[in-house]
């Protein structure tokens, strides 16, 4: 099992779809049409989510970038062997469930299929390469999804559109992406079956970049998607949709790896980023100083990080983009760190991260005679250092990740 943290931060525009009042929006096939439908509601306020990486390479997993052995080790190897070791007998989905809710998450992506095509739901299409038929002999996209949203979470999946060594994409790729025959007789019903069956509200597209969107028919699928699916009120999509669409095209963008802009997006966006700093995949040969959270704590930190926003979520939960995003700590801090900005209503919030501070200083809110600043989580008020026409504000010990609540500033 791999977790990553996916914390998206973005700033939301809200876009009038054409049509008249009170009329269901139609979009059609092309970017243009496409790329006005609003962002639903929920996704926005999340913030927060875990990504599941699991399947056959967690057998083996064993090197960098674990999930891709196959890929290394070539098409006639013994890949396909390892299926019968997985066998899921640790797969608990209630606790892990329980775990994630703890931890702050407000959805979860499970994997349905990755690049070698095994699919950990009972596809038609999979040719008895599946996890009902073989391996642990159960669905496990419908027992994952069972227990998030019994934990009233969001759940979603994550699908790769391309497979090394199935030969009717190879085929296809080497008559240029002209042929289709592996997009109309799998990726499009296997996506739509996963749609129709569990009803996923984030789809995360992923296996793209080889071919352009013409081929993979995304926009022909999108606008099934948001106009007829059973989910066409409430799913969200990244921009894994063709070689051509990452950071373009979609309700929210993933752009690469660890994508953190340093200026504010006018688009949705995350960051994707995985506790192996080496692989996306559980590996079994990984060592301390490559994991950012060690297997056996990560317990600890996820219900660490549900405390931190059990305590600060006002400042994260249902927020907005503030008219600055970040600025550098100034002040008597210890090291580095940097100061995020978030809002909501009339409060500017204010997440002090990676250093820790006794006399902060910021630059970017104006102070007016109207100003107060609270201490998120402990409901104490701070007062500003009146002798300065800076925010000057003292804190009250040397903990990180403080959060202020800034009312009466510009």
């Amino acid at each position: 099992m791999r977790l990553t943290c996916i914390t998206p931060l973005s700033c939301l525009i809200s876009l009038l779809v054409w049509g008249c009042a009170g009329c269901t929006p139609r979009y059609s096939p092309d970017w243009t049409s496409l790329d006005k439908r609003p962002l639903p509601e929920w996704y926005d306020e999340a913030k927060l989510g875990i990504f599941i990486q699991w399947g056959v390479y967690s057998v083996p997993a064993s090197g960098k970038n674990a999930e891709w052995i196959w890929e290394r080790q070539g098409k006639n190897s013994n890949y396909q062997d390892y299926v019968s070791n997985f066998t899921a007998e640790s797969f608990d989905p209630k606790s892990w469930a329980e775990l994630f809710q703890a931890s702050g998450a407000r959805y979860v992506v499970f994997t349905a299929k990755h690049h070698d095509g095994f699919t950990n739901w009972p596809s038609a299409q999979s040719r008895n390469w599946s996890s009902v038929d073989v391996g642990p002999h159960r669905d496990l996209v419908g027992d994952m999804a069972s227990a998030v949203r019994n934990r009233s979470m969001h759940f979603g999946v994550g699908y790769s559109q391309f497979e090394w060594f199935n030969p009717d994409y190879l085929s296809d790729k080497d008559s240029g992406f002209k042929s289709q025959k592996f997009v109309d007789e799998k990726v499009i019903p296997q996506l739509r079956d996963l749609v129709i069956r569990y009803k996923p509200e984030l789809i995360w597209g992923n296996g793209y970049w080889e071919a352009p969107d013409t081929y993979w028919k995304s926009k022909d699928f999108l606008a099934w998607l948001y106009n007829s699916s059973p989910v066409k009120d409430e799913v969200v999509t990244n921009d894994g949709w063709g070689k051509d669409t990452s950071c373009k095209h979609g309700d929210f963008y993933t752009c690469r790896v660890n994508y953190m802009p340093d200026k504010l997006v006018n688009h949705k966006w995350e960051r994707c980023q995985s506790i192996d700093k080496n692989s996306w995949g559980y590996r079994k040969d990984m060592q301390a100083s490559e994991v950012m959270d060690l297997s056996s704590i990560i317990n600890e930190r996820l219900k660490g990080l549900g405390g931190w926003l059990k305590a600060n979520g006002e400042a994260i939960y249902g927020s907005r983009p503030w008219k600055v995003q970040k600025e550098d700590c100034k002040g008597n801090c210890k090291g580095k760190c940097t100061v995020w900005y978030t809002s909501k209503d009339d409060a500017v919030y204010a997440i002090i991260v990676g250093s820790t501070c006794t006399r902060l200083e910021l630059t970017e809110p104006k102070r007016t005679k109207d100003t107060k600043v609270t201490l998120v989580g402990k409901c104490i008020e701070i007062k500003p250092d009146d002798k300065s026409t800076d925010l000057i504000i003292p804190l009250p010990d040397n903990s990180n990740a403080w959060c202020l609540k800034l009312e009466g500033v510009e």
